[in-house]
């Protein structure tokens, strides 16, 4: 597989724009969506969910799948919910990338896009989290309020509360080094 950067990342947007016959919202997710937010971390993979509003679901997830190979891109849906509990108003908070065709791209938000790194808690995942942080593309104040939101849910979506805590706190550690 290739690794995705934001020019591979355009060109495959642009494609599948082209090819789909499916309107609807295309949400990038992850290492793919900090990609195009000047996140110097090499990803090996576009996360996204969907949302159609007209088209047939299944002939934009195989348009998806061809255009995936043809690019030998590593494409994978992910219900970013399932993982984490989304926090207040997160679909509000998505960012407009363009729109291709009939497809509206948008960066899912970014708060959760944190919050699922931060529970993974791989160091890449804290790594693109201070990113977020350092770039001021989040507010630690707010990440903290949306993490206290979801904390009483966590354990809904197989989360350990007080592992997500411990990333968390390792968050709150590396930004107080930082501003040091």
């Amino acid at each position: 597989m290739e690794a995705v950067t934001s020019t591979t990342l355009e060109a495959f947007l642009r494609r599948l724009g082209e090819r789909s016959s499916c309107r609807g919202a295309f949400y990038l997710l992850g290492g793919s969506a900090l990609c195009l937010l000047g996140n110097p971390r090499t990803t090996v993979d576009v996360d996204y969910t969907f949302e159609a509003e007209t088209g047939p679901v299944e002939e934009f997830e195989a348009t998806l799948a061809e255009l995936a190979t043809e690019m030998r891109l590593d494409v994978e849906a992910v219900p970013l919910d399932e993982f984490i509990p989304l926090p207040p108003q997160a679909r509000e908070r998505r960012r407009l990338i363009g729109r291709y065709g009939q497809l509206h791209v948008y960066l899912f938000d970014l708060y959760s896009i944190a919050l699922s790194k931060i529970a993974r808690g791989f160091e890449a995942d804290l790594e693109d989290v201070m990113f977020l942080l350092r770039e001021r593309l989040i507010e630690f104040g707010e990440l903290e309020r949306h993490f206290n939101a979801i904390l009483p849910d966590a354990s809904k979506a197989d989360i350990v509360p007080s592992e997500l805590s411990d990333y968390f706190e390792e968050i709150r550690r590396r930004l107080g080094k930082a501003l040091e």
